[in-house]
Order: structure tokens, then C-alpha cells, then sequence
């Protein structure tokens, strides 16, 4: 591990994160959540925010998926995603969601660095990101596909789409 130059618990929580927040709207999966805990640990982000009845840790389905990033990563859980977004915009984020619909702006197109606290909301296995949740964000990044499926998995999205939005941070 030393020559992987990784953090300790310790470390990685006194860190400067990257202001960004992955909000998930009623998520089904534990094994979903959990990677999202474990791909938000690798990108050093500032936290994600639980909403209705996303499952929240402790629980070993999530843990093992996570590997240890529920102990990392700070989260919060709200009743409603409405509630989430509200806090989120309250503290000067920029909330948009990542969702397939007619004004989406394609991801390779998005603007990374124009926004200083981004909240990204990532929507159910099967319906999406909630339509009241979708008319409160400032708009809908997607991830450009060129197959016959246009849908992936909440977990490998959540990565493309993060790993979008922190790369050039990264490198400063």
C-alpha cells in the first residue's frame, strides 16, 4: 500500500475534497451505493447526500462494495431529494442532474471548471431522476452513447460522469 501512496482513514478525512456532491435519488441497490461510496472515496469528493429510500450504511451489502469508503466518505440522508437539492443550493452549490432528456447538455460538452461547488444527482435503476428533482436542477449533463443501448448501470455512470468532472482538478 505505501507504494500506491494511499491515504489512512485519518488522512483522507482531514483532505481538502473536491467540492463536488453526488446526490442519489432513490437508488434500489446496496451494491450500487456502495460503489458509489467507493468511487467517490478514489476521487477525494466532499460528500454524498442519501435521499427516500436509497439504502444507507451500516449494512454489509453496501460494505461490500464500498470496501471501507462508507468510513471515509461523509454522507447525510434526506426523506426527499427536494430536500437534499434545497440544502445543496442553500450552500451555494450548482445542482444538476445526470439525466437523458430533451435539454441535457452532452458530458464531453459540459463545462467543468465553470462551476466552483457542483452537486450531481443521480436518478433510480429504473425511472430516473425524479421529475420534481429534475425541474429544480439548473440543468442535465448525459453521457454520450454510440450503441444500441442507451442506459448504463448507476454505478459505471456515476464513475464516467465523476471522473468528467474532477479530471482537470486532478491535475492542477
Amino acid at each position: 500500500m505505501d507504494e500506491l501512496n494511499r491515504k489512512s482513514v485519518a488522512d483522507f478525512k482531514t483532505s481538502e475534497k473536491i467540492p463536488i456532491v453526488v446526490v442519489l435519488d432513490n437508488i434500489r441497490s446496496m451494491h450500487n451505493v456502495g460503489s458509489v461510496f467507493r468511487t467517490a472515496d478514489a476521487f477525494l469528493l466532499e460528500g454524498i447526500f442519501l435521499c427516500g429510500y436509497t439504502p444507507r450504511p451500516p449494512h454489509r451489502d453496501i460494505h461490500k462494495t464500498a470496501l471501507g469508503a462508507t468510513e471515509t466518505v461523509e454522507w447525510k440522508y434526506f426523506g426527499t431529494t427536494m430536500e437534499a437539492v434545497n440544502e445543496l443550493k442553500e450552500k451555494g452549490y450548482t445542482v444538476v442532474a445526470a439525466e437523458q432528456v430533451d435539454t441535457s447538455i452532452s458530458l464531453n460538452s459540459f463545462d467543468t471548471q465553470a462551476y466552483e461547488k457542483l452537486a450531481v444527482v443521480f436518478g433510480n435503476e429504473v425511472t430516473g431522476v425524479d421529475e420534481e428533482v429534475l425541474a429544480a436542477c439548473e440543468g442535465s449533463v448525459e453521457i454520450p452513447q454510440a450503441g444500441m443501448k442507451h442506459s448504463l448501470n448507476i454505478s459505471v455512470a456515476t464513475g464516467i460522469v465523476l471522473w468528467e468532472l474532477v479530471r482537470e482538478r486532478i491535475r492542477k
